[in-house]
């Protein structure tokens, strides 16, 4: 029998960030999943760190891969479970009954193409920072996306069959062109009103922000239109600049 879930975590030199990732899982009162650690060939202590957990769920690899993205593709292909979950090395479930929380759901949904709900960033002693500067909407439909990336990549579970690869031309945001593409193909989207994934902040360089709006700016402009998403950026301006003050304020 196959498990519920499989949650990927792609790790690349994660020694640092890597254990509460590993903590969180291990502590899940569910135990319908596989863990799959897709590394990039670590030069640290990462590996180790991951075999030292000893979670009997978990399927461990390392090998070179081209990224991020591509990580993310490799642990698809050999993901086993009905829902995917990904997990980055210093992203943790809220609680130990979420994963149980989302079987749930999922169950009580006859099997929902999406799963999502809330998320809160943490730093990096597991402190609060706050929610996410976009809240996950109650109602999420394909064109919920048009207003940038409204659910959390970690918070966003998919129904393995529906999920194809990430689209390797994007750098920076293919997880969002990807959860587009998702939702194209879902029919029930079931929304859990609670924070399900804690995020952990460490911020982008300015260099890869901007390189992450270009991309998703393109990506909005196909999937939506040109002139509606150049619209939208003209009432996303105060958003963005409320961001940046906030994040200032936090430096």
């Amino acid at each position: 029998m196959n498990p519920l879930f499989s949650i990927i975590t792609v790790t690349y030199n994660a020694a640092s960030t890597l254990p509460d990732t590993l903590k969180s899982v291990s502590e899940q009162s569910c135990r319908l999943f596989e863990h799959i650690i897709m590394d990039g060939a670590s030069k640290d202590d990462t590996i180790k760190i991951a075999q030292d957990a000893q979670i009997k769920e978990m399927r461990l690899f390392s090998s070179p891969d081209n990224g991020l993205y591509d990580a993310m593709n490799k642990a698809m292909d050999v993901a086993t479970g009905e829902y995917l979950i990904f997990l980055n090395a210093g992203d943790a479930f809220h609680s130990p009954d979420t994963l149980q929380q989302i079987a749930d759901v999922i169950m009580d949904n006859d099997f929902p193409g999406i799963v999502y709900g809330q998320t809160q960033l943490v730093d990096a002693k597991r402190q609060r920072i706050g929610d996410r500067h976009l809240t996950a909407p109650e109602q999420l439909t394909l064109k919920s996306f048009a207003n940038g990336m409204v659910v959390c990549h970690q918070a966003f579970i998919v129904l393995r069959r529906i999920a194809s690869e990430y689209d390797l031309k994007y750098r920076f945001s293919a997880d969002y062109e990807w959860c587009i593409r998702c939702l194209q193909h879902s029919r029930n989207n079931i929304y859990i009103d609670d924070t399900i994934i804690d995020y952990l902040s460490e911020g982008l360089t300015t260099a890869n922000r901007k390189a992450s709006l270009k991309e998703r700016f393109h990506i909005m402009c196909y999937y939506y239109g040109t002139f509606p998403t150049i619209m939208r950026h003209v009432r996303f301006i105060p958003r963005f600049i409320r961001q940046e003050l906030k994040e200032r304020k936090n430096k």
